[in-house]
């Protein structure tokens, strides 16, 4: 079993620097603070940070002509505590030139039922669609 260390450190109001191992720093912060995300916007993120790097590679592997790529995150939140995400909706928008819906379709769906451990970690309702963009 891997191990996953970090570190958090309290510098002033709800403003904390985070670390995970020798990684570069993060501020995480409130939205009235300013200075960086929140907690549950990290867990976004970090959602979609995990299943863009396996829908990327996985379509490298298939030779897409990928050209661009880029994720749009929505979650919504329960209104009452702790107000954890009840839906999380992921647009996956896969940016190049004779890009067969298929091999996306295929992309993500190993991603959030295989590989993506961020995905797999939260409990959340999660939905996606996709757009495939030709270069103007």
């Amino acid at each position: 079993m891997a191990l996953v260390e970090a570190k958090l450190k309290w510098t002033d109001g709800l403003r904390f620097l985070g670390r995970a191992g020798d990684g570069p720093a993060v501020v995480i912060d409130t939205s009235e603070g300013g200075s960086g995300p929140g907690p549950m916007q990290l867990l976004l993120m970090g959602v979609a940070g995990c299943t863009a790097m396996d829908v990327v590679t996985i379509l490298q592997k298939r030779r897409v002509n990928l050209i661009g790529f880029e994720i749009e995150i929505r979650g919504e939140r329960a209104e009452e505590y702790p107000r954890r995400y009840t839906a999380i909706e992921i647009e996956y928008i896969v940016i190049g030139t004779g890009i067969e819906p298929r091999d996306v379709e295929i992309a993500i769906k190993l991603s959030e039922e295989k590989y993506c451990s961020a995905v797999a970690s939260v409990n959340a309702q999660i939905t996606h669609s996709y757009r495939i963009v030709a270069p103007a």
